[in-house]
This record gives C-alpha cells, sequence and structure tokens, in this order.
C-alpha cells in the first residue's frame, strides 16, 4: 500500500441504514433504528448515485437528534486549517483534499499508523480547529466539557496499491467539487504526487 483514499461524513450525511447501502454493520441510535437495521454493503465503489428511496432517506435525517450537519464556506475553510495543522506536526502527506458541505475527500501516503487512525485524529484537529474560532456548527462544549460532534463516525477508506490507483483517487477527489457545481478547491497543505517515486 502506498497510500488512501479517505472519505468521512459530517454529522448526519451518510445514516448507517441508508437505502443505498452503507459499510456499517449496526444502527446505535433507537430513533433511526425504526427506519431499519444497517444495510451494510461490501462495494467499494461509490453509491451515492444509486437509486433508492430518498423519502425514507430524508425521515431517518429528520429523526436524528440534532440537524444534519451542512459546511458553510468559512467552516469548509476552517476544517482546512485543521488539516493542515495536523499534517504539519505530524508528517502525513495528503495528495488530495476536497472539503464539501457533507463529507471531505482526502488521498493520502502510507502512513506510520492505520487510515482509520488518521481520520479520528483528522476530525479532531478540525473540531478543535472549529470551537477555537467559535464556528463549530452546534455551538461550544457541552456543560460536562464534552465536544458535541459535527463529523459522523467512522469512514470509508480505499486502500491504494499502485501510483495508477493513486492518480484516479486523487482526480476524483479534486473533481468531486466540480460535480457538485463548486469550484475546483486548492490547499497549501497538498503536495504534488509523483508517480516515479512509487514505480
Amino acid at each position: 500500500m502506498i497510500g488512501s483514499h479517505l472519505i468521512f461524513g459530517a454529522y448526519g450525511f451518510w445514516l448507517p441504514n441508508d437505502p443505498r447501502g452503507s459499510w456499517s454493520d449496526f444502527v446505535g441510535a433507537w430513533n433511526l433504528l425504526r427506519f431499519g437495521p444497517a444495510t451494510t454493503t461490501n462495494e467499494a465503489v461509490s453509491l451515492a448515485h444509486n437509486e433508492h428511496n430518498r423519502r425514507a432517506r430524508v425521515a431517518a435525517k429528520e429523526s436524528l437528534k440534532r440537524p444534519a450537519v451542512e459546511f458553510n464556506g468559512i467552516q469548509a475553510r476552517t476544517i482546512g486549517e485543521g488539516i493542515a495543522q495536523y499534517a504539519a506536526s505530524s508528517g502525513l502527506k495528503i495528495w488530495a483534499c476536497a472539503i464539501l458541505p457533507d463529507h471531505v475527500h482526502l488521498v493520502v501516503g502510507a502512513f506510520r499508523i492505520d487510515p482509520k487512525q488518521i481520520v479520528v485524529q483528522l476530525k479532531g484537529s478540525a473540531t478543535e480547529r472549529l470551537l477555537a474560532v467559535k464556528l463549530h456548527p452546534f455551538g461550544d462544549r457541552h456543560a460536562n466539557g464534552r465536544v458535541p460532534k459535527c463529523f459522523a463516525r467512522g469512514q470509508w477508506e480505499v486502500f491504494l496499491d499502485t501510483p495508477d490507483e493513486v492518480l484516479r483517487a486523487i482526480r476524483y477527489a479534486e473533481e468531486n467539487p466540480v460535480k457538485e457545481g463548486k469550484p475546483r478547491q486548492r490547499w497549501s497543505f497538498v503536495a504534488p504526487f509523483d508517480p516515479n517515486d512509487y514505480r
């Protein structure tokens, strides 16, 4: 493995019982369980455009304890600052980044910790940055000192074993904002990927 394509969602983005399928194997919230069990799939490709029962998906989202998060442009930039801080302090190589209103795409180099842990730490860094500048979607810390979750639990990860796979993942991440009618994103912490370094 020379890298990973990591995708993680905002709170409420992709529920474990999404009718298109999910990579979850359980539904942990009682208010969601009434919309059915986890729709576990092993698909390694995007399910976003699969036909599905949109009404069921929307109804499940409306049952969440808090509204589903949609980051605005300033919040997205702040999340980018948190990712940049983590990359600078840890040495994580980031080859592509796209921060959308409800999810984040990253293509990263192989690292000393596994991709799941990378995502946990990136979410933490982004959350701390949002709190520091008072842009967290759910406000400040709870009375008990805990941080409200603005990111969904878990992540999708695709292991990349060849330079061509990395290049495809970079293209996919970079084109994601464009598919949503938004401008292509440029982040100062994104490093160029040289396929010759891995051949």
